[in-house]
């Protein structure tokens, strides 16, 4: 990347070509200091992602500052923009035009989150506008005169914060976990991973989190900690809360709206706050002296920014980290491929807990496949409550709640043809039939038709059965099962952040299970043959990581705490018996690398019409070709599994693609590049100049660039 302030190198040579050093500079007076004010348009043409240069006239002088929003015109246009430096010259060759008007006098847009988006656009071969949407919340007007009438909140100190934090019980039981701690305190950059055991109660993974952030703040420096979802959010806002002083955090997060975001982000600009505690945006948090970047549960894929460039919080925070000097944090109950990789390059420390310390803290684990469980129950493969699940249950709804996890929502998600067992279709759009209840008819997912009368297209059956069991279906047969006692939902729109430490069956979806503040008496893993045969990389490092999450919120085994898993997959299985999730990391890391598969290299994704990839691919290795660099590893353009018109399924159904589709050559296809950490660099950079031409010359339609997508493989 260029340095701060100048122009991309990729498209320099281009632009300056024949222009003088300096440019004349006319119109209205002007700024009698630094005439010139070098602007970022908030523009996604991937040919504008460069600075221009713009005059600054003397009325503006004082509040057109580094930082601050601006209005352009540009092309015959009004468009919004930031100034990121002023300066005394201009090499643009030409009369430069007049900056429009301040939007706002706040320099919303510092210099490390500016360095800190070009590095994000970099490296996932974005435009720094897309990255910055991300960063800065949208402006409201009333929180800036709150601001200037100094209304917010007065500056937190942290005098004495954290003090005696070295020795919190939550981590003296973990190895490295003291030491890491104390690094912090006495103002290091320690970068570690942390396998968390325990997830719920006061000795849970917020606490951990909370205890390592008070160690930074006894420091006097900031911290950041990104969270996938709001009821994560809660947990750690709580914790926080308990061990630092009162203001002293500030929520970031879209869920709350755009007043309380903006207010938030104020208050980190202004200094008010020196922790920023939220969602992905929050990555980005404006935090002055930045000392830590916390990031729980990167392998969940909310981190993934659903916008381009289609970032994870996980590659934001490590750039960060290098970036500002910060120390750095990665936390789970399990261990993803990626922070395996960190361990095994000796970037991070592993923070785990001993053998002894793990048999006494996590609950028994019983796999109801296994050979001594098949001998007392032979029917237990292929029953979905075996016998081993219903005895835990009902001896668990004596001592507290129980967490049944299954792996669709709905009451019957998929419907197939019972003669043949085909996936039963609509016959208006060919979409999947389900069912919304008992005694509701199936109708189609995608555009809501009935079915009263279906007929498979395959054996002309007429007759249909459930494909899948959702969570009402389940929690209605448990329902039946054990009478007498609640039955509480967690799904969808209907997610619940808690549950009571009162004896219930609480049926949730994989993600949704709520925390019960005692702890779960025990839990059972259905459907886990389902999860582990999804057609994707990463399915088994998935449902391990779905696994442990759930099962990290049972009580410990000595308190009567009992998980049962159903599934066939010895090795995900095994890794949640012996509880072992770094082992399971490392196995899953160094198949990948034997077979050249993320995270081992990086992946790129080229998705859009055949002729559109196919111009991008050829316009990409003459680039390459011409700059002397090896050629990458393709594989495709290959169709996709459906044409585009209609998204997949919950459960990664796809639509049908069949004669009724477009032609094949305005499908939609996917050309996939595999790329090596060494040539990582030049790859992003060739990837950024060739979608900027193409751009710039309409030679070619614009195609979806994304890299390490995890649904991509």
């Amino acid at each position: 990347m260029a340095e701060h302030g100048s122009r991309p190198a990729l498209v320099q040579p281009s632009l300056l070509q024949g222009f003088p050093a300096k440019a004349p500079v006319k119109g209205p007076p002007l700024a009698a200091a630094d005439p010139v004010a070098r602007v970022v348009l908030e523009s996604p043409l991937p040919h504008l992602d460069r600075p221009f240069d713009y005059s600054v006239p003397a009325e503006l002088e004082g509040v057109a500052l580094p930082g601050v929003r601006v209005k352009v015109k540009f092309n015959g246009q009004e468009l919004s923009g930031y100034i990121t430096e002023r300066r005394q010259t201009s090499e643009a060759g030409q009369e430069l035009s007049t900056l429009h008007k301040v939007v706002s006098p706040v320099p919303v847009l510092t210099p490390a989150v500016h360095a800190l988006a070009a590095a994000v656009a970099a490296r996932y071969a974005g435009t720094l506008s897309d990255v910055l949407r991300t960063a800065i919340p949208p402006r409201v007007a009333k929180v800036e005169k709150e601001a200037q009438a100094g209304t917010l909140t007065e500056p937190v100190s942290t005098s004495g914060v954290g003090a005696g934090v070295g020795a919190g019980p939550e981590w003296s039981a973990y190895s490295n976990g003291p030491a890491f701690l104390h690094h912090l305190a006495g103002g290091g950059a320690p970068k570690a991973v942390l396998t968390a055991l325990q997830g719920y109660g006061r000795h849970g993974w917020p606490a951990m989190l909370a205890a390592a952030v008070a160690a930074v703040r006894s420091s006097g420096r900031g911290a950041v900690v990104v969270v996938p979802d709001r009821r994560d959010l809660d947990r750690v806002e709580a914790a926080l809360a308990a061990v630092l002083p009162e203001g002293d955090v500030a929520r970031l997060t879209a869920d709350d709206g755009q007043t309380p975001r903006y207010r938030n982000f104020l208050r980190l600009l202004r200094g008010e706050a020196g922790v920023a505690v939220g969602t992905r945006s929050a990555a980005y948090a404006p935090v002055a002296n930045l000392g830590l970047v916390v990031c729980w549960d990167d392998g969940d894929d909310l981190h993934i920014d659903q916008r381009a460039p289609y970032a994870h919080t996980r590659e934001v925070l490590l750039l960060r980290s290098e970036q500002e000097g910060a120390a750095c944090l990665l936390a789970s109950h399990t261990r993803s491929t990626e922070l395996q990789r960190l361990v095994d390059l000796r970037w991070a420390v592993a923070v785990e807990a001993p053998r002894t310390v793990i048999r006494s803290t996590v609950p028994r684990v019983v796999n109801t496949a296994d050979s001594f469980e098949q001998e007392r129950d032979p029917l237990a493969r292929i029953a979905r409550l075996p016998g081993a699940a219903w005895r835990a249950a009902k001896a668990g709804l004596e001592r507290g709640p129980v967490l049944v996890q299954v792996a669709r929502a709905g009451y019957a998600p998929s419907l197939v043809c019972e003669t043949c067992r085909e996936p039963a279709r609509c016959n208006a759009c060919q979409g999947p039939l389900a069912m919304a209840g008992g005694s509701a008819m199936p109708a189609c997912r995608w555009c809501s038709t009935p079915a009263p009368q279906w007929r498979c297209s395959h054996c002309t059956g007429t007759r249909l059965r459930r494909g899948a069991t959702g969570v009402i279906r389940t929690a209605e047969e448990l329902g039946r099962a054990f009478p007498g006692h609640a039955v509480v939902t967690s799904s969808g729109e209907h997610v619940k952040a808690g549950v009571p430490d009162a004896p219930a069956l609480v049926v949730a979806t994989v993600g949704a299970e709520p925390v019960a503040d005692g702890g779960y008496a025990a839990c059972l893993l259905l459907d886990g043959n389902s999860l582990l045969r999804r057609e994707n990389l990463r399915a088994g490092e998935d449902t391990v990581r779905r696994w442990f999450n759930a099962a990290a919120l049972v009580r410990p085994a000595r308190e009567g705490g009992l998980v049962i898993v159903t599934a066939d997959d010895t090795t995900a299985t095994g890794a949640l018996v012996r509880w072992d999730a770094p082992g399971y990391a490392s196995r899953e890391l160094e198949l990948r690398k034997e077979l050249q598969l993320p995270p081992a290299v990086r992946v790129a994704s080229v998705t859009g019409p055949r002729a559109d990839v196919g111009h991008f691919s050829d316009a990409l290795d003459a680039f390459l070709g011409q700059s002397g660099q090896p050629k990458l590893r393709s594989v495709g353009p290959a169709p996709l599994a459906m044409s585009g018109s209609r998204p997949a399924g919950p459960a990664g159904e796809d639509g049908p693609a069949g004669e009724d589709g477009p032609a094949a050559e305005d499908r939609n296809v996917r050309t996939l590049y595999f790329i090596p950490y060494a040539e990582a660099a030049n790859a992003t950079q060739a990837m950024r100049a060739v979608k900027a031409a193409n751009a710039a010359k309409r030679v070619a339609g614009p195609v979806q660039l994304r890299l390490d997508g995890v649904d991509v493989l």
